[in-house]
């Protein structure tokens, strides 16, 4: 049987499985996955983040952070097809919550479909503070997003 979250108090109890499965877990301030430009080494401004979370989104952030190996801190990872598959796999029992919506899930998604069999690597952002300095060019344009100066 498949494992499923139908509810709020359901979500909750996942996040706190996934949480202390992470030794030193701290969640993020912000976080998101990002779908850079065209190319593995394209231009960081080129980086599209769908969803942007601020504050919010901690199932997603654990979950993300599980397949990532992020316990804390600012810092960006390179997610392969397969990486990226694995957070959608851990994360899916989530959508059986009707009374939330889950833009993650929507977004991983979008850009799964974009990355899969092309070779191409999806980034994801995490920021500790917002006061830390940015950790790469896809963390600074993440940055610009959450300060609303990116389009």
């Amino acid at each position: 049987m498949t494992e499923r979250w139908p509810t709020k108090d359901d979500l909750a109890s996942a996040r706190k499985r996934f949480e202390a499965a992470i030794p030193g877990w701290e969640a993020p301030a912000a976080f998101g996955v990002g779908l850079p430009g065209t190319s593995d080494t394209a231009d960081a401004d080129s980086t599209s983040f769908p969803v942007v979370n601020r504050r919010s989104g901690y199932l997603s952030a654990v979950v993300l952070a599980t397949v990532c190996g992020h316990a804390s801190g600012t810092r960006t990872y390179r997610l392969s097809a397969d990486e990226l598959a694995e957070a959608v796999r851990l994360m899916s029992p989530a959508e059986a919550c009707t009374d939330v919506s889950h833009p993650n899930m929507t977004a991983w998604r979008g850009i799964l479909a974009e990355i899969e069999g092309t070779g191409r690597r999806a980034v994801a952002v995490f920021v500790g503070d917002p006061g830390d300095p940015a950790a790469d060019a896809h963390d600074a344009r993440f940055r610009r997003l959450l300060d609303g100066q990116g389009a």
